[in-house]
C-alpha cells in the first residue's frame, strides 16, 4: 500500500471532488481529500476511501497550500498527482456590470487561478521526483465559450485553459499537464437550473446532464495517459457543437 501512487483532490468534500476522490481511490491510489471550511464533510468521504487521509486547507492563502503538499509528502510518502479541483464562482449577469467588483474579481480569481497555481508551485517538485507525475486542472466550457454563471469565473477558467498549456510545454517529460471542462453537471448546486437541463435533454447531442462520474472518470484517463498533455478535454455532452 505505501507504494501505491498518492493523489491530492482538492476542494473534494463534495460533489465532482468527491466523485473524483472515489474513482481514484478504486484505481488504486492513495487519495488526500481536502477542503477549505467543510471539515465534516472531508472527513465523511474520507471515511468512504480506503488510504485516504483529510486535509483542511485554504488553497487561495500561499501557506496553506504549502502545507497541504508537505503533509501529503510527510504522511504518505510522495506526491503523483494533483488535481486541482477547488474553485468558486458568484452567480451575476453576465450584463451587470456593476455588480461585478474588484472584491469579487479578487476572490474569484484567488481561488480558481491564484490558488491553482500556488498548488502547482508547491507540488512540482515532488511531481518531478518519478519521473512520471501529473496535473489535472478542473477548468469549465465557460473557459472557451461566452457563457457560464458570472464574467469572473468565466475568465478565470479560461486563465486555467492557457495555463495548463503553458505549464505542460515547460514541465514535461517529467510531470504531464492537462484540464477537464465541464459543462452542466448534475450536482447539488446545479439542482435548480431548471432552463439549461431542460436545453441539455432537448438540444445537446447527448441528451442529457451529465454527472460527476462523467468527470471523475475523465480524470482518471488523463492521469493514465502517459503520452498526452496540454489538452484541455470538454465534457459537455457536445453541447460546445450547439
Amino acid at each position: 500500500m505505501t507504494d501505491s501512487p498518492v493523489a491530492i483532490v482538492t476542494g473534494s468534500s463534495s460533489g465532482i471532488g468527491a466523485t473524483i476522490a472515489a474513482r481514484l481511490t478504486d484505481a488504486g491510489y492513495r487519495v488526500v481529500v481536502n477542503s477549505a471550511r467543510s471539515e465534516a464533510a472531508g472527513e465523511a468521504v474520507t471515511a468512504k476511501l480506503d488510504g485516504a487521509i483529510y486535509v483542511r486547507a485554504d488553497i487561495s492563502q500561499a501557506a496553506q497550500a504549502r502545507e497541504l503538499v508537505a503533509t501529503t509528502v510527510d504522511r504518505l510518502g510522495r506526491l503523483d498527482l494533483l488535481v486541482n479541483n477547488a474553485g468558486i464562482t458568484k452567480a451575476i449577469a453576465h450584463s451587470d456590470l456593476e455588480s461585478v467588483t474588484a472584491e469579487v474579481w479578487r476572490a474569484v480569481l484567488d481561488v480558481n487561478v491564484v490558488g491553482a497555481w500556488e498548488m502547482i508551485t508547491a507540488a512540482v517538485p515532488h511531481l518531478r521526483r518519478n519521473g512520471d507525475g501529473a496535473i489535472v486542472n478542473i477548468s469549465s466550457v465557460a473557459g472557451s465559450r461566452p457563457a457560464g454563471s458570472s464574467i469572473p469565473y468565466a475568465v478565470s477558467k479560461a486563465a486555467i485553459n492557457h495555463m495548463t498549456r503553458l505549464l505542460a510545454a515547460t514541465l514535461g517529460p517529467e510531470v504531464r499537464v492537462n484540464a477537464v471542462a465541464p459543462g452542466l453537471i448534475d450536482t447539488e448546486w446545479t439542482a435548480s437550473f431548471t432552463e439549461p437541463r431542460e436545453w441539455m435533454a432537448t438540444i445537446a447531442p447527448l441528451k442529457r446532464v451529465g454527472t460527476t462520474d462523467d468527470v471523475a472518470t475523465m480524470v482518471l484517463s488523463l492521469a493514465q495517459a502517459k503520452f498526452t498533455t496540454g489538452e484541455v478535454i470538454l465534457v459537455d455532452g457536445g453541447t460546445h457543437l450547439r
